[in-house]
C-alpha cells in the first residue's frame, strides 16, 4: 500500500489543516445551536502520529534518555518500573513546528476575523503542552496582538475538556487551535454536528500563509468507486471534492489578483449548496440525513444528475455576472 498522497504532502510542507463545515439550511442538525461556523485547526505535525511506541514483555525499568549533540551529559528519566507485562510510548514535537502552528492559526483567524481558541491539557503536561501555551502567547503579544485588536477579535488559551463543554453550548463563530490527535478527533465531531461529515473543507496553511494544500476531509470513497466500475448506480456526494478545487482556486485567485477567478469559484461554491438547499437536489447520504429509515429512492439523485444541476445553476449565477462556465 502507498502512504497516503495528502499525509505525505502535509509531511513536506508543514503548516496547519483546517477544516470547516459547509453548512446547508436543510440538513437537521445534531447540535442545533450551531449557526455559525466554526474552524479547526489541527496541528498536523508529531505526537501520537510520529511516536515511537513499545511493547513491555515483562518486569523492567522503562528510562528516557536525551543525548545532546556536540557534547555534554545525557539527560535520563525514570518513567516506570513494570513489575509485569505493559506498554510504553514516547513523542515529541518541536518549537519551529509549534511556532509555525501559531502563525497558520492566528493569520486564519484574522482572515475569517474569527476570534481564535488554542486547546491543551497544560495543566497535566506542565512542559509538553505548556509550550504550546507558552509559544502561541509569546507570538500572539510580539506580532499579532494590535492586529486582532483592530479587527475587533480575540486570542484565549483553555483548557481542552473546558473548550469542548464551551464549544457545545456556543452558538460557532470561532477558530480553535488544536494539536494532533485532538484535532483528528474534534473535526469529525464538529462535522457530525453540522450534519454531514460529508460537508467539510479541509486546508493546510502554511506559516506564511502563501501556500496552501486542499483536500476533501472525507477522503477516498473506494466502495463507491468499485461500484461504478460495474457499471451500477452510485450515489456519492462530490461537494467536499468540489471545494477543495474551489479554496484552491481561491487561493491562486487571491495571489495573483484575478477577481474573475475569484467570482467563478465564489458561484460554484454557491450553485453547490443552492441544488441542495433551494432546489431540493442531492445524493443519497444527504437524503439519509434528512429523512432517515423514511428514505425512499425519489429522495436522492445519482451523483452525474447533482452534478448536471450544479452546472445549471453555475451557468445562471455566472450569466448574472455576465460570465459563463468553462467546464
Amino acid at each position: 500500500m502507498w502512504r497516503s498522497p495528502n499525509g505525505t504532502i502535509r509531511n513536506i510542507l508543514g503548516g496547519t489543516v483546517f477544516r470547516e463545515p459547509i453548512i446547508l439550511e436543510r440538513i437537521p442538525r445534531p447540535v442545533p445551536g450551531w449557526v455559525k461556523p466554526i474552524v479547526i485547526g489541527r496541528h498536523a505535525f508529531g505526537d501520537q502520529y510520529r511516536a515511537t511506541d513499545f511493547l513491555a514483555p515483562g518486569p523492567g525499568k522503562l528510562q528516557l534518555v536525551y543525548t545532546p549533540h556536540g557534547g555534554g551529559e545525557p539527560t535520563t528519566l525514570d518513567v516506570y518500573d513494570f513489575k509485569g507485562k505493559g506498554v510504553a510510548l514516547a513523542m515529541y514535537n518541536t518549537d519551529d513546528s509549534i511556532a509555525g502552528f501559531a502563525h497558520s492559526s492566528f493569520k486564519t483567524a484574522l482572515s475569517k476575523k474569527m476570534p481564535l481558541f488554542l486547546s491543551t491539557k497544560n495543566t497535566i503536561l506542565k512542559k509538553y503542552d505548556g509550550r504550546f501555551k507558552d509559544v502561541f502567547q509569546e507570538i500572539y503579544e510580539s506580532e499579532y496582538q494590535k492586529q486582532f485588536e483592530e479587527a475587533g477579535i480575540y486570542y484565549e488559551h483553555r483548557l481542552i475538556d473546558d473548550m469542548v463543554a464551551q464549544a457545545i453550548k456556543s452558538s460557532g463563530g470561532f477558530v480553535w487551535a488544536t494539536k494532533n490527535y485532538d484535532g483528528d478527533v474534534q473535526s469529525d465531531i464538529l462535522a457530525q454536528g453540522f450534519g454531514s461529515l460529508g460537508m467539510m473543507t479541509s486546508e493546510l496553511i502554511t506559516p506564511d500563509g502563501r501556500t496552501v494544500e486542499s483536500e476533501a476531509a472525507h477522503g477516498t470513497v473506494t466502495r463507491h468507486y468499485r461500484e461504478y466500475q460495474k457499471g451500477r448506480e452510485t450515489s456519492t456526494n462530490p461537494v467536499a471534492s468540489i471545494f477543495a478545487w474551489t479554496r484552491g482556486l481561491l487561493h491562486r485567485a487571491s495571489l495573483d489578483g484575478n477577481e474573475e477567478l475569484k467570482v467563478f469559484a465564489r458561484a460554484l461554491e454557491r450553485a453547490c449548496v443552492e441544488v441542495i438547499d433551494a432546489d431540493g437536489v442531492m445524493t443519497k447520504d444527504l437524503a439519509l440525513a434528512i429523512h432517515g429509515k423514511a428514505m425512499q429512492r425519489e429522495h436522492w439523485v445519482v451523483t452525474d444528475v447533482y452534478m448536471d444541476a450544479v452546472k445549471a445553476k453555475l451557468d445562471k449565477l455566472l450569466a448574472s455576472e455576465g460570465k459563463t462556465a468553462r467546464l
